[in-house]
Formats: C-alpha cells, structure tokens, sequence
C-alpha cells in the first residue's frame, strides 16, 4: 500500500535496444468500478502476484492503494471485470536512476507501446529529461488511459 503515485506517461517514438534483453512479464488487469471522477478500483495479476488497487484523481499525481491478493481471491473477482479488462506486457528499463515501465499491449490494443516512469516526489518527475526514444507526452490524457484501454 502506498498512498500517492506521481508518473508521467509517454508514447514511444521507437522501442529501446535495452529491451530486446529485457524480460517481459504479461499482466491481465481488469476494472471492478470505475467512474467519472477518476476513481477507479482495478484488479491485476502478474505472474503468481495478484492485487486489488484503488485509485483516485488523475494527471500527475493521484491516491494510490494497493492491496496484496491469494490466486483464490483474485480468480474470485476476476469474472466481474468482464468486458473492462486489457492483456499487455510490461518491460522496466532503468534510467536516470528510475525504472521506466514499457507497457505492450496485446489484444484488441496490439501494437500500442507506452512508457510510464513513476517518481519519488514532484521535483525528481519535474527535472525528468524524457530520452530522445520517448515520443509525445499523454499523462492525462483519457485517450491513454488504462480503463479507457480495457473498455473501449
């Protein structure tokens, strides 16, 4: 559980040499509740870790709760997310002393690609440098948005 999330995302002008090395890790998200206000509750499994997160706000910076959650309760709520859920495979690429995360989306997103480079405070995400395979900004975005992504 954190509390708050400061991350900027970004389309890919290309994909970086760093990732052909990378290990990816398939991710199956899906949305129990969501709503107009930017609140959202979102179920994920990466591998054997699962968790339900509560999410509020958008932009920039945004309340963040994370809980941990058993395959059985995971495999629980997870026919609830019909028809709001997204399959994409995640790459983390350091740099500048943070972790950018690669998302490739597959399905019915296939062949988006889009970094989100999560910060430690407002400062650390102001003075970021995007590299020059970074391509336009889309923090906020709805367009780019997770939820929109597993329901439109």
């Amino acid at each position: 559980m954190k509390g708050r999330e400061i991350e900027r995302k970004f389309l890919l002008k290309s994909v970086p040499s760093t990732l052909r090395r990378a290990q990816g890790h398939l991710i199956h998200q899906g949305y129990l509740v969501t709503n107009n206000e930017g609140r959202h509750v979102r179920l994920r499994k990466r591998g054997a870790r699962a968790s339900l997160t509560f999410k509020a706000g958008g932009g920039v910076e945004r309340q963040e709760h994370e809980i941990a959650l058993t395959s059985k309760q995971f495999n629980a709520l997870w026919p609830a997310t019909a028809g709001r859920r997204l399959r994409k495979v995640r790459y983390e690429v350091k740099r500048q002393g943070l972790v950018i995360e690669i998302d490739v989306y597959r399905g019915r997103n296939q062949g988006l690609i889009v970094a989100e480079v999560e910060f430690p405070n407002r400062r650390a995400c102001q003075r970021f440098k995007p590299p020059e395979w970074f391509g336009p900004e889309v923090t906020g975005n709805k367009r780019y948005s997770n939820i929109r992504l597993a329901t439109e």
